[in-house]
């Protein structure tokens, strides 16, 4: 119980520190009307993203070069999450189905956390049950340490009560990021964001 409540405020505090960047990033750059406006806005305190090679639920390996030109609307979670991973992939499947063919520009995305379990084929399936243009990726422990490091992500397994330890739940914080089409890091969307509300910080940017 004291590991399981530690690990609850390590993602707490990692939570915070972006949050904390974030909120310091908007209030030194309030929109201006100039053309560097939109350009400031990946400016944060934290970084966050990076280059990646995993595999997507195809089988395909796949770097970060493979979603240039797209904007890329990420979640990392995984597929025996019981609650909110379902949640938050329905939302961005909302955000897919309200933007319609301005959705083609954006690439959804599911990073595993838990690539012990969510193989090529097992993605296949969970990510079919969202949206047809959703991809899942995977790969080994040490590219998903990496991407996930990349990103800020806090993942951790969590003992199964019982000891069945193929039954195990995964603690993770809850974000859903937004990278532009070169890549660079724009915002996050706090976890309870509807699909609806997604859709609409979308289509600013597309329309723009």
């Amino acid at each position: 119980m004291k590991a399981r409540i530690l690990r609850i405020a390590v993602a707490m505090a990692i939570g915070l520190v972006i949050a904390a960047g974030i909120a310091w990033w908007q209030v030194q750059n309030e929109p201006q009307p100039s053309r560097t406006a939109r350009t400031q806005e990946t400016q944060t305190a934290v970084s966050i993203g990076g280059p990646f090679t995993l595999t997507d639920h195809t089988g395909k390996t796949v770097t970060d070069q493979d979603y240039q030109g797209q904007y890329r609307l990420i979640y990392f979670g995984y597929s025996y999450c019981p609650d909110v991973c379902p949640t938050e992939l329905g939302s961005m499947a909302r955000a897919m189905e309200v933007l319609g063919p301005l959705g083609d520009r954006v690439q959804p995305l599911m990073i595993t956390i838990d690539p012990e379990r969510d193989t090529v084929s097992h993605l296949a399936e969970y990510v079919a049950l969202f949206h047809p243009r959703m991809v899942g990726l995977t790969g080994t422990p040490e590219q998903v340490a990496a991407v996930t490091k990349a990103y800020r992500v806090y993942a951790a397994k969590r003992p199964a009560e019982g000891g069945k330890t193929e039954e195990y739940l995964m603690d993770h914080s809850g974000f859903l990021y937004l990278m532009g089409p070169d890549g660079a890091f724009i915002r996050i969307f706090p976890a309870g964001t509807t699909g609806d509300e997604l859709a609409a910080d979308l289509r600013a940017r597309l329309a723009g």
